[in-house]
């Protein structure tokens, strides 16, 4: 099967570090599949705070400026390249989710064919594209990084944000003994209830360590997921249990942490940092077949916030830089 691929695309391109005025929508030329790559044309890209820490430059890797972020994607494979034989599923017309290592604010992207899966025919292109890195970044934090066990008291920061919904649910079906959901507003705490939450916390307006210590009489929370940085970072940490993990993923508030080991030592307790794209496939293929179980026997719900046209990228930056949205957004290409 052969598809007609344009010779130009639109893309959003970085200009230079900076603000969302940085972002613009281009035409680009299209890429093509190289040797073990496949080509795929977008119908939906993620959003993610990754996208705003590398518009800062401000990402775990320096951003190779212009550039065009995206690393989550929904879409029909159209090319594959020398040395990708069509399997039983990856062939030319196939919907696909995946990720790429950047790109994805694209009309096409090409990316390796270990980072594709199908997409779920039930999925919409928005609910879908949640799962390539959100998903997995839940999943994995409490799986692989915190090795969450049942019984297990789990604080969850920036529990509305795409990570933050999944999270709540994956902690419950392994079993968590109490969910607490941390978010910055509290017009969020009805929605985060509604997904297997037991309690709810402003980190805007109270004292993240004592009401933690509170709602778990006093013990503190066992595993806490962490993407905030700053005062969070440092109130979540005093409010980890003895033998308690903390997982660190991301530094959404601009400020990093502040560790003290003086409090580690006396509690036993650790910190782990997680970063998805260096996770062997292996471990990441895992991951995959869980969250296709669970949405095969309706167990997982995907929130997906708002959805965008490709040339309101910015918009959809805005947004969430200024946290007035919940769970997924999506950029859709058509």
């Amino acid at each position: 099967m052969r598809v007609e691929i344009p010779e130009t695309m639109r893309s959003i391109v970085y200009s230079a570090p900076g603000g969302p005025e940085v972002i613009h929508l281009e035409r680009v030329a299209t890429p093509h599949a190289g040797t073990g790559q496949a080509l795929i044309q977008v119908s939906a890209g993620g959003v993610n705070f990754a996208d705003i820490a590398r518009r800062y430059d401000r990402y775990l890797e320096r951003t190779p400026f212009p550039y065009t972020p995206g690393s989550e994607i929904v879409g029909e494979v159209v090319e594959l390249g020398a040395d990708v034989p069509e399997e039983s599923w990856l062939r030319v017309g196939e919907r696909v989710m995946g990720m790429c290592p950047s790109g994805g604010y694209a009309e096409y992207v090409v990316t390796s064919p270990r980072l594709l899966a199908p997409a779920p025919s039930r999925l919409s292109d928005a609910e879908a594209v949640a799962l390539p890195v959100q998903g997995l970044t839940a999943y994995h934090l409490l799986k692989t990084s915190t090795r969450m066990q049942p019984g297990e008291r789990v604080l969850i920061n920036a529990a509305a944000g795409g990570v933050g919904t999944l999270a709540i649910q994956m902690a419950r079906l392994m079993g968590a003994g109490m969910v607490i959901a941390a978010s910055g507003s509290d017009d969020k705490a009805e929605s985060l209830r509604s997904l297997g939450a037991d309690a709810i916390i402003n980190y805007s307006t109270e004292d993240l360590t004592a009401r933690v210590r509170a709602l778990t009489g006093g013990k503190g929370a066992d595993v806490i997921l962490e993407p905030v940085g700053g005062e969070v970072f440092n109130r979540s940490l005093a409010a980890l249990a003895q033998s308690g993990r903390l997982a660190t993923f991301g530094q959404a508030s601009g400020q990093p942490g502040v560790v003290d080991t003086a409090r580690l030592m006396r509690r036993n307790a650790c910190i782990v940092g997680f970063w998805l794209a260096v996770l062997p496939s292996r471990v990441i293929g895992e991951g995959m077949q869980a969250l296709a179980a669970w949405l095969a026997e309706g167990k997982l719900r995907i929130v997906v916030g708002a959805t965008y046209p490709l040339e309101e990228a910015a918009q959809a930056q805005r947004d969430m830089e200024a946290r007035r949205t919940r769970g997924k957004l999506a950029l859709l290409m058509r």
